[in-house]
């Protein structure tokens, strides 16, 4: 037995991220091999403010069930995820299995950790292969989370670790440093991610020079500035030849040996290509690079890892106070500006992006925002809990009679706050701030039975996946219903869902889905993967889904449960 252990460790890797996976697993993760989850939706929080303009999703549940569901609806399908998930500081910020982990957990790091895992492992499969994912965190758990998604999305997918400086002064309680800074970590689904650099219209006035090939600016060709002597960088001390046929030597602004700002093959293309220009002062001949307005009109200026002047947590929370009234309602909100930041750097006009830690709403709120005033049309989808966060429990100190659904955070903070932003409001000046627009529904997740009779478990999925359907073809609103179907409608497409197991009234929902003009599905339950397209040749133009099964492949396959179809 001993030798059989010792084979065993010596085939584990000797590198790598390893934590105590089985002793504590997450009760959200295993209650998902006896009931599957679904969507409801709260019809009542429905905000619509313009038909025609884009309807973003709430989903109010814990986000692993979310992000299963979404696995179904938005599998490669997001562009860009931005997450802040609790940072494991062991002050009541982080919930494993209906209670706080504090730092005298032993296993504080390894329930954190398979905590991640589990969505991170979700959230992957969600991304477009031009997709990217970014995670907001501190130094309790920055190193492992690097770890963990070096393990999840490859190595060779690591974007870059932003540092953002999130407050100014402050921190003397820290032990070693006044810390000032957070992390946010970035990984793309696939080497087709691209960076969107900021492009910046060159200002014409400072291109005053003009030759046969057109206007031009002049850059020196000696470094200035900091290590601009020659033994700062040796190799770029090297001689080329003046007007007057002699060897011309860079001189830092000190007088001393100096360096040119670019190497020797770059050097010889400016030469080559006839872009110096030399310049006589105090009778010496000074070389210049001419930079042609035609070949940079505009300018990508690349964005630094370092965010040092892009907001604050305390701008962040100024943000809430103007929207709910001086109240306090959450801990260190992120600012929209920081997210703007992330969001305009990474996404095209018309991407689906995703928060599912939504906390406090400020992801949503900088995708109203930015649609509103820089004309984007991205649709939004969060997620959250509605667990008490640290505001709430002091809120039930002080009144223990509330109806704790009442101050969790979804119904607290993160749905009045989008509601809010979308429709206008008074801010603590008692002025009125007109809203952003838009449209929002509001989803809880719920649970059907994974029973053991298979058949009987299709039956219970078909009947009550309606909503994950009409979030997959973003079609929404009633149109027509009987007894054995529904058909919804949003512009110019429509949905069908079919439920009877006999397919006894098919007949009548041919014939309304055949009087419709536009883009038509129907989805049809069936015990098998597939439906006959032979049985549909006289309804007109309409792409058919089999439902349940392909929902319930998926589940099989997230949950790891072999009877699950």
């Amino acid at each position: 037995e001993l030798i059989s252990l010792l084979m065993k460790y010596d085939e584990k890797k000797k590198y790598g991220i390893v934590w105590d996976e089985e002793r504590v697993p997450e009760k959200v993760v295993t209650d998902c091999q006896t009931h599957l989850p679904v969507l409801k939706e709260i019809k009542e929080k429905e905000i619509i403010t313009n038909p025609n303009d884009v309807t973003h999703l709430l989903i109010e549940g814990d986000n692993y069930h979310t992000l299963s569901v979404l696995n179904y609806t938005h599998a490669g399908k997001i562009d860009l995820i931005y997450i802040d998930p609790p940072y494991n500081t062991g002050n009541k910020d982080f919930i494993y299995n209906d209670k706080y982990v504090d730092t005298v957990d032993k296993f504080r790091d390894s329930k954190w950790l398979n905590f991640m895992n589990k969505r991170l492992e979700l959230a992957k499969n969600l991304l477009t292969e031009e997709g990217v994912i970014f995670i907001s965190i501190d130094d309790n758990e920055q190193a492992p989370l690097k770890m963990l998604c070096d393990k999840i999305f490859g190595k060779e997918n690591f974007v870059g670790n932003l540092i953002w400086r999130k407050k100014q002064g402050g921190g003397q309680t820290d032990m070693f440093f006044a810390t000032e800074h957070e992390y946010i970590l970035g990984y793309r689904k696939s080497e087709l991610f691209e960076w969107k650099d900021k492009i910046v219209i060159e200002d014409e006035k400072k291109y005053n020079k003009e030759d046969s090939s057109g206007r031009f600016t002049l850059t020196k060709l000696e470094k200035w500035g900091s290590g601009a002597r020659k033994e700062d960088r040796p190799t770029m001390y090297f001689p080329i030849i003046n007007p007057e046929e002699v060897e011309y030597y860079p001189i830092a602004p000190d007088g001393n040996d100096g360096r040119w700002r670019v190497g020797k093959e770059r050097m010889n293309f400016i030469i080559e290509n006839n872009l110096i220009h030399w310049e006589k002062r105090n009778n010496k001949f000074v070389p210049y690079e001419k930079t042609y307005l035609e070949l940079n009109k505009n300018k990508k200026i690349k964005a630094r890892s370092i965010l040092y002047d892009i907001a604050s947590t305390g701008d962040g929370t100024n943000e809430l106070k103007e929207i709910f009234s001086d109240k306090d309602t959450f801990d260190n909100p992120k600012p929209t500006d920081l997210l703007s930041f992330i969001i305009e750097h990474t996404v095209s006009n018309n991407s689906i992006v995703l928060d599912f830690f939504a906390g406090s709403g400020s992801f949503c709120h900088t995708v109203l925002k930015l649609n509103k005033q820089k004309n984007y049309n991205l649709q939004c989808i969060i997620a959250t809990n509605n667990e008490l966060n640290g505001i709430g429990s002091k809120i039930l100190q002080i009144n223990p009679d509330i109806n704790k659904n009442e101050i969790g955070i979804c119904n607290r903070v993160t749905f009045p706050r989008i509601q809010k932003v979308i429709k206008g409001y008074k801010n603590n000046k008692n002025e009125i701030i007109d809203g952003f627009g838009g449209n929002l529904k509001y989803f809880k997740t719920s649970f059907v039975e994974n029973a053991t009779n298979r058949d009987q478990v299709k039956a219970n999925i078909t009947k009550r996946c309606t909503e994950m359907l009409c979030i997959k073809e973003g079609i929404y609103d009633m149109y027509k219903e009987s007894t054995n179907w529904k058909i919804f409608k949003t512009n110019n497409s429509y949905l069908a869902v079919y439920y009877d197991f006999e397919k006894m009234n098919l007949t009548k929902l041919k014939n309304e889905m055949n009087k419709i003009d536009g883009n038509k599905v129907l989805y049809c339950f069936t015990y098998h993967d597939k439906l006959k397209k032979t049985e549909f040749s006289d309804w007109n133009n309409i792409r058919l889904e089999a439902i349940p099964n392909k929902i319930l492949e998926i589940y099989k396959e997230l949950f790891n449960k072999k009877d699950a179809n």
